[in-house]
């Protein structure tokens, strides 16, 4: 029979999947000796069986469930239920990855009308109500839905008629009101008692937290990390330990090391008289956790013992609860600390010259979407300036999530989802957030709470989110029903914009510019990425029009420029009426002379180009886009024209437009990106490509003899059939030989061809006989293979089909490895059987993608390229894919 209860001592770290990464983390501390309170954890697979059965519990885990308790009252000396020294636990979910709050906890489980009693002897009256409330409210709200408010509410009546406004300045007179009117609460909205039985408590306490799963926090969170639905959740049952006790206890969150700077020293927060969601709700201020040195000084000792202890334990940095109950440190969870970017960046490489990890694991630690985010922007330092100077700095709090972000203010979560999904740049602005807010937050460019801490629910996941987020923002007072803050003595209503600073803790009013990252400076990223590129087989290329990318991408750490797009030197001001000229021309004698006027101009372009890709390989696509794009659209020219005709205005500007007009028509064609483009233009319209790989040899001739080491690589675009290969290459290489004749220098170049149909990909055996590079175009190819445009379907129907779950991902952004992964595949043996050393890339935007760069690495390319800032995602990526596939 499966076995579904684990007690603590039971388990170990490696039983992630079974027990949860919590109930995983309680076991192992167990078995080395640290001061955990005893349990048991029902695992996931309870849970997915729960569901199969249509939320009943399986058969025997109640069974296995009460055999478990029966030891806990073994270790811990007390009896569930019992009058003369009752236990009570804490009922908590644990997934397999971490989901920090987004599932439901049930505290103080197995008080009742009896127990109570008992404990007010044992250990106060005010404690024990206290804790009985607590109960009250959690599972009224967990366990049986009634909104969190309703309890809130109450509770805020009693806290206005205390001097210090807070939970811990309620009388013991008023606690006994809290908590009868909870109970009449609980009974108005229920129509039943508060259950007594505490074994009824505990089986409605685990369903709860089953049900959590499925919850709405959850699922937003799991579907923003990619987190599948069909793991299901652990539940960890564990003796109760207080840190509401008196003043000498106390509860906290404690990190190894800065999760939002990596430095190497202890970060948290505890409260003193305090229960863990205390810290986590962020509903109370706290105290540092350097605070507690002066406060609990032997107990801040043997904290920072057991996070060195845990810390070279687990080689990474961990996220510690702890108690302490009348003087006794207890811990009651360790799991893998959520860091930003720029922290996870330098504890790895900092853990490696430690000696704890090595250059591997580092390597893999660090998601490529971590190093995304490091290169985002930070607001203009004179723009900051200015606004502080001008008094629109509305307030300081706590830097709880690095980061800048501007955006309206919105002021509930589900506001925040609507016009976060709809494009819109939200801020989301709340007291404090808790799970129900998540999806909000999902869809926020930024968070702003008035209350809580570093180690608050909007703190942590923001932090794992990369979204900054300024927390603890006192100085504001927000109105929900109005929608609206008040700071200063100004007011900021839903829809205003704000800024907010999450490094510095900083709220602005109104939206700051912001300034692009400066690479140079994020040394330990760069420390990574050497690590990365001595690991990684795929090269990493850029995609680069002009020299200013081409520098950024040097910058970056590109190996040479794998897509130079000619079309866009076309649609400079300059030149564009010559194109156009070009274009209408009605004889080869004229449309020479004209491209013998752009000629100069290409070659300046190639010649920058070269210059600062010096040493490194430069391939240049020949002109790809339809001829039409050059000129006027077809639907405005019709409308002009019409106008001038019925008006007779202006007749020598209506018979250019006319003469226009007949050209676009004479042009005009139902699928333009599948009709007289890439090669097909160079074949139809003589002397185009001819003139282009003039400018690209005489430029490499040119600059070669500047003592530049060049290496042009030029580019047939869109070719289906090997004729259209074989035609261009003849008369192109001609040029190209006819230059370095005429110019007197060697230059070493190349020809090849982009493969973007999948014909091309199928009969790569025979392009592979004119070509010495292939590159895919997996745009296009994508297009061709799905039969989709990707410009009509993302708009119409494609994002719809990914959130209905029909495609995995979008193809375009994720590469489709079933289907154009095939064909790729296929082309690259194809392609190196007749051509072994055919040099194979993607110059789609798929090279800086991290699962597509995987693909890339399976299937034997030699390269990636991609935009200057994604090349540190794709060296990363491709470092990674080394070390999982070899």
């Amino acid at each position: 029979m499966l076995k579904y209860v684990y007690l603590f001592q039971e388990g170990n770290k490696d039983m992630r999947n079974e027990l949860g990464g919590k109930g995983a983390g309680l076991a192992e501390m167990t078995n080395i000796g640290l001061k955990v309170p005893p349990g048991f954890t029902i695992t996931t697979e309870a849970c997915i069986a729960y569901f199969d059965a249509g939320k009943k519990f399986p058969a025997g885990m109640l069974e296995e469930t009460i055999e478990a308790m029966k030891t806990i009252e073994e270790q811990s000396g007390k009896r569930f239920g019992g009058t003369e020294n009752p236990l009570l636990v804490s009922v908590r979910s644990g997934a397999r990855i971490s989901m920090p709050g987004m599932m439901d906890t049930v505290l103080n489980v197995g008080l009742n009308q009896e127990t109570l009693k008992r404990l007010s002897e044992l250990a106060g009256e005010r404690f024990a109500l206290d804790s009985y409330r607590r109960l009250i409210q959690m599972f009224g709200n967990i366990v049986k839905g009634i909104e969190r408010h309703k309890f809130e509410a109450v509770l805020d009546e009693y806290k206005k008629k205390t001097a210090g406004g807070q939970d811990i300045d309620l009388t013991t007179e008023m606690l006994k009101e809290v908590v009868e009117d909870f109970k009449k609460l609980y009974r108005d909205e229920l129509n039943e008692e508060f259950p007594e039985d505490p074994y009824d408590q505990l089986s409605q306490s685990i369903g709860a937290v089953f049900d959590s799963w499925y919850g709405a926090p959850a699922v937003s969170y799991r579907k923003e990390e990619g987190i599948p639905g069909h793991w299901g959740t652990a539940v960890n049952i564990m003796a109760m330990v207080f840190g509401n006790i008196g003043d000498d206890s106390g509860t906290g969150v404690v990190f190894t090391r800065d999760p939002s700077t990596g430095e190497k020293k202890l970060y948290g927060e505890f409260l003193l008289t305090a229960q863990g969601e205390d810290v986590v709700a962020g509903i109370r201020t706290p105290y540092s956790i350097g605070e507690m040195d002066e406060l609990m000084p032997e107990h801040y000792k043997e904290l920072s013992d057991v996070c060195t202890r845990l810390e070279q334990h687990y080689l990474d940095v961990q996220d510690i609860e702890f108690t302490v109950e009348k003087g006794k440190l207890w811990i009651l969870q360790t799991r893998t600390g959520k860091r930003t970017a720029r922290s996870a960046v330098k504890i790895a490489t900092d853990m490696v010259e430690e000696g704890l990890i090595t250059i591997e694991e580092a390597i893999t630690r660090i998601s490529p979407h971590q190093v995304d985010l490091l290169l985002h922007p930070s607001f203009d330092l004179e723009a900051k300036k200015k606004a502080i100077d001008s008094g629109d700095r509305l307030a300081v709090a706590l830097n709880a999530s690095p980061g800048a972000a501007s955006g309206i203010a919105v002021f509930d979560a589900d506001k925040a989802d609507e016009l976060g999904s709809a494009g819109r740049a939200v801020i989301l602005v709340r007291p404090e957030t808790n799970p129900d807010d998540v999806h909000g937050m999902a869809k926020a460019v930024g968070i702003l709470t008035q209350h809580g801490g570093m180690t608050s629910h909007a703190a942590v996941v923001a932090r794992g989110w990369g979204k900054p987020c300024v927390a603890g923002c006192e100085s504001i007072h927000i109105d929900l029903k109005a929608r609206k803050f008040r700071v200063s003595g100004r007011e900021i209503k839903e829809g205003d914009y704000i800024s907010i600073d999450g490094g510095s803790g900083e709220v602005f009013a109104g939206e700051l510019p912001t300034v692009a990252p400066d690479f140079g400076k994020e040394l330990e990223l760069q420390k990574l990425l050497s690590w990365a590129d001595e690991v990684r087989r795929l090269g990493v290329w850029a995609n680069a029009d002009n020299p200013i990318d081409a520098k950024r991408a040097l910058e970056f750490g590109t190996e040479g420029i794998g897509l130079c797009r000619t079309e866009h030197m076309f649609f400079e001001e300059e030149r564009r009426h010559i194109v156009v000229k070009m274009i209408m021309s009605e004889s080869q004698e004229e449309r020479q002379k004209l491209l013998d006027q752009l000629l100069p101009f290409q070659r300046e372009d190639f010649e920058g180009i070269f210059r600062v890709m010096d040493g490194y390989p430069v391939i240049i696509r020949l002109i790809d886009p339809p001829m039409h794009e050059f000129l006027p659209p077809r639907e405005e020219l019709i409308e002009e024209v019409t106008k001038l005709q019925c008006t007779g205005e202006d007749p020598e500007k209506l018979a250019e437009l006319e003469k226009i007009q007949e050209v676009v028509e004479r042009m005009w064609e139902i699928n333009p990106m599948m009709g007289v483009r890439g090669c097909r233009a160079g074949i139809m319209y003589p002397g185009l490509t001819e003139m282009q790989t003039r400018a690209i040899i005489e430029a490499a001739c040119n600059v070669a003899k500047e003592g530049i080491d060049v290496h042009p690589e030029i580019m047939i675009p869109l070719t289906s059939h090997v004729n259209e290969l074989h035609v261009e290459r003849d008369k192109l290489e001609k040029v190209a030989k006819d230059v370095i004749a005429a110019k007197g220098i060697e230059v070493d170049y190349k020809f090849g061809t982009m493969i973007e149909t999948p014909r091309a990909a199928i009969t790569a055996d025979e392009l592979a006989e004119y070509s010495d590079f292939f590159s895919f175009g997996t745009n296009d190819l994508t297009q061709m293979t799905y039969g989709v445009s990707r410009d009509d379907a993302e708009g119409k129907f494609l994002l719809d089909y990914v959130e209905r779950g029909i495609l995995p991902k979008n193809p375009f952004e994720v590469l489709d490895w079933d289907g154009v992964g095939v064909l790729m595949e296929m082309c690259v043996e194809k392609g190196r059987k007749t051509n072994p050393k055919l040099e194979i890339g993607i110059c789609g935007e798929h090279g800086g993608e991290p699962r597509s760069v995987e693909f890339c690495h399976l299937i034997g390319l030699n390269y990636v390229s991609c935009s200057p800032f994604r090349i540190p995602i794709a060296r990363l990526s491709a470092a990674q894919a080394k070390l999982k596939h070899g």
